[in-house]
């Protein structure tokens, strides 16, 4: 079915845009290269600046400077991504959730549900849970003892919340993800490991939003906590009593260790690794396939690892590596482990 028709000049009002060119009529989105006249497209890369003179784009969101010379309709943004997600959010379809209790539901008697959430078929609801208002428990979800679910949070299917989870209000959470597992404590015991039990939960703040097959492991004494609008990708690792600051995203496949502290506005690349019981200052930025090995102080963008190169020369280069360390004390006065 076919979204309402908007004018470019009412997108334009609604998120402080400048208009410019004629008022086209717009009923979805699209890139540069493929969308419509009735789509609107966004120009953020300069990148792709060659595919704005053969857009059919009916409108495009862009930079003042982008949109000299450009004869069609454009929405004058200071950051055009940033407006095009909004513009976007306007189109996105929203399935229709009706308030109450699916038949194939299970509910504990001792659990609180309010009546104008949404619990979906096969869903299970343990003792003494809270599910808030507006709040959309999807399919197959299960959520255990002792868990909160605030206002309008979604969990969109087969989410588990194991125990003692408390999540904010308008939390994200999608299919998969496993919150409140027991974290990875065990203790040697003469010969043999013994469990360390977790006794803590998980606290999820407002506005987060948490990726496909997830996990995050609650807490051996207190919680595991993520602060407000963190923003975590499909398959990530989050160990026991980790906190990680309000803003902070990270990407696909990323961990971070037991009891690490992540700081706000960070951002962590994918598959980018944290080692336990570190701290990250706040506006770090972690790029892809690097690991954190020691406390991060100051601000800034952080790597490690080898980047990627022809079998050929990694062999060559693995084999140097090796003789690091001996022309390093050459080079500071003889090889000391000849001499």
């Amino acid at each position: 079915m076919m979204a309402t028709m908007l004018p470019a000049s009412a997108l334009a009002d609604r998120f402080g845009l400048v208009l410019r060119g004629e008022d086209r009529q717009v009923h979805g989105v699209g890139t540069l290269a493929d969308a419509t006249p009735e789509q609107v497209s966004f120009l953020a890369n300069p990148r792709y600046r060659a595919q704005l003179a053969q857009t059919r784009a009916g409108v495009v969101v862009l930079r003042a400077a982008d949109a000299a010379g450009f004869d069609g309709t454009a929405l004058i943004a200071a950051d055009p991504y940033v407006a095009y997600a909004k513009i976007a959010a306007l189109f996105e379809p929203k399935p229709v959730r009706t308030p109450g209790i699916h038949s194939s539901a299970w509910v504990d008697p001792s659990a609180r549900v309010d009546p104008d959430a949404h619990v979906g078929p096969h869903a299970s609801i343990g003792a003494r849970s809270r599910i808030g208002a507006h709040a959309v428990i999807g399919p197959g979800c299960v959520i255990g003892e002792d868990c909160s679910v605030g206002e309008g949070c979604e969990l969109v299917a087969r989410v588990t919340l194991v125990t003692r989870v408390r999540l904010g209000q308008r939390v994200l959470v999608h299919p998969g993800a496993v919150l409140g597992a027991d974290g990875f404590g065990i203790a040697m015991d003469a010969g043999h490991w013994i469990k360390v039990p977790q006794l803590g939960g998980v606290t999820v703040g407002d506005d987060c939003e948490i990726g496909a097959n997830t996990t995050i492991d609650r807490g051996a004494l207190e919680d595991t906590v993520l602060e407000a609008d963190v923003r975590l990708d499909n398959q990530i690792q989050i160990g026991h009593n980790v906190h990680i600051g309000a803003h902070t995203a990270m990407a696909g496949c990323s961990a971070v260790a037991g009891s690490a502290k992540i700081g706000r506005h960070c951002l962590i690349g994918g598959g980018a690794g944290v080692l336990g019981h570190l701290e990250v200052c706040d506006r770090v930025v972690i790029t892809a396939m690097s690991l954190v090995t020691h406390a991060i102080r100051e601000p800034g963008e952080y790597s490690s690892g080898t980047p990627l190169m022809d079998n050929r020369s990694w062999r060559k280069s693995a084999a140097r590596f090796k003789q690091l360390d001996r022309i390093a004390r050459q080079g500071a006065g003889g090889d000391k482990d000849n001499a």
